[in-house]
């Protein structure tokens, strides 16, 4: 089934309003392995990079602790 262009209008509204964007580069061919990587963790490659970053992060304010 088609999505219209008033459908796409609306979720490009509502993603432009709940969340912000932030362009990743990877070197050739690591997106396929973190992707190959995430679907065995049964994610998305977007789930896992935001896992990665919030992990990370915990990770790191626990060190400063």
């Amino acid at each position: 089934m088609a999505i219209s262009d008033a459908q796409r209008r609306a979720v490009a509204k509502y993603n432009a309003a709940n969340y912000d964007r932030v362009e990743l580069r990877l070197e050739k061919g690591k997106k396929d392995v973190a992707k190959a990587h995430a679907e065995a963790q049964g994610e998305s490659l977007n789930a896992f990079i935001n896992r990665a970053i919030n992990e990370t992060m915990e990770r790191d304010n626990a060190v400063r602790e």
